[in-house]
């Protein structure tokens, strides 16, 4: 063409910024000025997309500085395209400033910055924007309500994911697939898998981001006939054809159910069916599965042999499954992989030592502690925490600095006399301490999970379901009594612990003593 103007070099631009190859439209933001052509409030956006599609943050903070001088360093696509880059870049308290910068903000920008900190690992300040957003007197938009419902399926923010729920209806968003898949997602996630059901029937298209949401709700909860199921439908009748994520949720749910034969045939189906290359969650998956069982020869020999270099997800399923079993030589190597990988994780010293401390080897339990201590590095404190009417509540183990304190230990103590009639006896194993019985009792009595199911239960009426969330796994006894404890009150206590769900209900749990 003998004469580009500005609206072809963005015609150009948008669609290599979209399809790819995202080079191809930096190349031709540089061209424009070679050109003669000055770029204008559409090629900004365009530019910055791909610079965030690229993780190119060296050339995104190039266009940030150059439009900035301009007309249009103020206007809103461009500036929800800066905070974007920078969130897609990892560059959060960035994308915040520019945000703050921002002298009128309209539903765009305002989507961007929460976007940017739901992607980020930052769900509470997402749902704090969001509320900011509102007293603004800014309305939102179904973009606005999938981020933050998003970011209450991060922080297991039930109430607030519920709040979201019906703003949403009351709204007229009722009937967009967009919102009730986001909220699928959130309900599977905060342990309302029956709920997350009912709005996958009710969906009017079922796309493959949806099927995914429902078949890893069911694996994360274990669920895993129902995750199945699901899949064969999903392949039979629907013929919507698995992605990776897919397999994701299905080895997921093999492995928290404990399937090993089909762990294996899913496995072969993903790559000889489907031609999906595994990544590390699947191999992860299939790892922590053989692990789980016993069948350490098996595992090592799929790590030894995959196609890419195991992380330290892979070397911690292994990890986990030697704990499980006492399988103290495998332990010790799996240890040396991961202190390569993460030399500053104490997590990873503590499993060799508990490892230690099972085989009653207390001199090489505190041969590893003392490793730790030179090393300056301390122990994950375990922390559970309950939401309640808005506020969040957190425990440590032996917690005694909440208002109803003595109201906790009171229960707990009413709850252990129940529990003692039905003939329950502490188990002790879970602490790895070289010290008397009576002090363990004590010990795992007052672990920060009973505690935030003691005040759950003064604090709510009868048969409500409780939500607890753990930063570690779940030990044996706690697993026992949150049984017996489910039995006793008749309630449902739902426990999303580091490693999976746990539906407590009348004195069983979903995980079938699997976990």
């Amino acid at each position: 063409m003998p004469k580009r103007n500005v609206f072809l070099w963005n015609v150009l631009i948008r669609a290599y910024a979209r399809e790819g190859p995202h080079e191809a439209a930096v190349q031709l933001y540089y061209g424009m000025a070679e050109h003669g052509v000055e770029p204008d409030n559409f090629t900004y956006p365009l530019v910055l997309k791909a610079c965030a599609a690229l993780l190119d943050l060296e050339t995104g903070r190039e266009v940030h500085e150059r439009v900035s001088g301009t007309r249009w360093g103020q206007d809103v696509f461009v500036c929800a395209g800066v905070v974007d880059m920078y969130a897609k870049c990892g560059c959060v308290d960035d994308a915040r400033a520019v945000f703050d910068g921002i002298a009128v903000r309209d539903a765009v920008v305002w989507n961007s910055m929460i976007a940017a900190y739901g992607q980020n690992g930052r769900p509470m300040e997402a749902l704090s924007l969001c509320r900011d957003m509102a007293s603004n007197g800014v309305g939102p938009t179904i973009a606005t309500l999938v981020s933050t419902i998003s970011a209450a399926a991060d922080a297991a923010a039930l109430p607030r994911g519920r709040e979201l729920h019906g703003f949403g209806w009351r709204r007229g968003f009722g009937r967009q697939d967009k919102l009730k898949t986001s909220l699928l997602d959130m309900y599977a996630k905060s342990g309302w898998v029956q709920v997350a059901r009912v709005l996958f029937e009710q969906l009017m298209k079922r796309e493959l981001v949806s099927w995914n949401a429902m078949i890893c709700g069911y694996g994360m909860h274990g669920h895993a006939d129902e995750a199945l199921e699901l899949f064969n439908k999903m392949r039979g009748d629907a013929q919507v054809t698995p992605d990776n994520i897919t397999f994701v949720g299905v080895l997921s749910a093999c492995n928290h159910g404990g399937m090993v034969e089909e762990a294996r045939e899913f496995f072969g189906l993903m790559v000889d069916v489907y031609s999906i290359k595994p990544t590390v969650q699947h191999y992860t998956c299939l790892v922590d599965v053989l692990g789980h069982t016993g069948r350490f020869e098996e595992a090592y020999d799929l790590i030894k042999g995959m196609s890419i270099k195991p992380d330290s997800g892979i070397w911690g399923a292994l990890l986990n499954g030697c704990k499980i079993h006492k399988n103290v030589e495998l332990g010790e190597l799996a240890l040396q992989k991961l202190i390569e990988l993460e030399p500053e994780d104490a997590g990873n010293y503590v499993h060799l030592s508990n490892i230690y401390a099972q085989s009653g080897k207390w001199e090489n339990a505190a041969r590893v502690r003392k490793l730790m201590t030179n090393r300056g590095l301390k122990k994950i404190l375990a922390c559970s925490w309950i939401e309640l009417k808005g506020k969040t509540h957190g425990f440590l183990v032996g917690d005694a600095s909440h208002p109803r304190s003595d109201e906790i230990y009171e229960e707990l103590e009413r709850l252990e006399g129940l529990m003692s009639d039905a003939g329950y006896v502490p188990d002790t194993m879970p602490v790895f301490h070289n010290v008397d019985d009576d002090e363990k009792r004590n010990m795992v009595r007052s672990h920060s999970e009973r505690l935030a199911i003691a005040f759950g239960l003064i604090s709510t009426p009868p048969g409500t379901k409780l939500l607890v969330t753990k930063n570690l796994r779940v030990c044996e006894d706690c697993h026992v009594v949150i049984k017996l404890i489910s039995q006793i009150v008749q309630r449902e206590i739902i426990i999303r612990d580091v490693n999976r769900y746990h539906h407590f209900v009348n004195g069983e749990c979903s995980c079938k003593d699997y976990w």
